[in-house]
């Protein structure tokens, strides 16, 4: 006669708990926090990138001498605040015959065909480095231009100037805001899944405790396995969060404008530790917790 077949028993072992479920889960949190920090990134390389393209209108003395003219683009380009791209500074000269033929295309009307002379002077066009764009550089600024020899006047949208500071500084503080509380949100989120996972052991750490086991030899596979965990969901969602990037630079060309690599490295980096730090600390957390509970209050 057979011997009768016993159901297979699986025994518990401490520190094992839906790894799927936890991964999956923080995985998601972080993928959420890490949208919003490229929402961050790319609106602040769009500030940037107005800020850059603002520009300001020196007017020189009339009849300079080449030589005055090259002389005065050398000191201009040597100023602090003057914006630079590969290593050249952003100086554009604009002479009285180009800015009629500008001005000619802009109204549709030749004012010399009536006037005797043409009034205008010729210019140079200065880009701005983004951190002098403020109102109290851009007076500083001004100042320091119209001492310079051959300067005649300076000028600049002041108006266009200081609504674009406002509003992107407007722009900043409620995203900034939005990310606190995010951040908070995604903690509390990962910090409850990891809880919940713990609630199934929280027998097994009362049984290692009643066997006479240290606090820190029971947190020690909790801690290990969060840890790992944490990294894994942190790196998972730093491939997610390339992919969809990648992806919307594909369907939106002019996005790749506002690519900021090193920005992008920094925070996928800082993805994958919040999930590490996020993972260990909230495991410790809940196994303390479990440890300080008395055996009424575990079921």
């Amino acid at each position: 006669m057979a011997a009768p077949t016993t159901p297979s028993t699986r025994k518990k072992k401490l520190g094992s708990y839906p790894t799927l479920l936890v991964v999956f889960s923080i995985t998601l949190a972080l993928v959420v926090i890490g949208l919003f920090g490229l929402l961050l990134i790319h609106a602040q390389k769009l500030s940037e990138v107005v800020r850059e393209n603002l520009e300001v209108q020196v007017y020189l003395d009339r009849d300079l001498p080449e030589t005055e003219l090259l002389r005065l683009q050398q000191d201009l380009g040597h100023l602090p605040y003057v914006a630079e791209r590969n290593g050249k500074p952003q100086i554009r000269f604009v002479s009285r015959e180009e800015g009629a033929r500008q001005l000619l295309q802009s109204t549709g009307e030749d004012f010399r065909q009536f006037l005797a002379d043409n009034p205008l002077r010729d210019a140079y066009v200065l880009k701005i480095k983004p951190e002098y764009t403020d109102t109290l550089h851009l007076r500083q600024l001004e100042r320091s231009l119209s001492t310079q020899r051959g300067v005649f006047e300076v000028q600049y949208p002041q108006d266009l100037f200081a609504s674009i500071n406002n509003n992107l500084t407007r722009l900043s503080l409620v995203l900034l805001g939005f990310a606190a509380v995010l951040v908070l949100v995604v903690v509390i989120l990962i910090n409850n899944t990891i809880k919940l996972a713990l609630f199934s052991q929280r027998f097994l750490i009362r049984s290692m405790q009643l066997v006479g086991a240290t606090p820190l030899f029971i947190q020690q596979p909790f801690l290990r396995r969060a840890t790992w965990q944490g990294l894994a969901s942190g790196l998972l969602a730093a491939l997610l969060l390339v992919a969809l990037l990648q992806y919307a630079y594909l369907e939106i060309e002019p996005l790749r404008l506002l690519r900021d690599d090193l920005r992008l490295g920094l925070l996928l980096l800082g993805v994958v530790v919040l999930g590490v730090i996020i993972g260990f600390f909230s495991s410790a957390r809940a196994v303390h917790k479990y440890l300080k509970m008395s055996l009424d209050d575990l079921y």
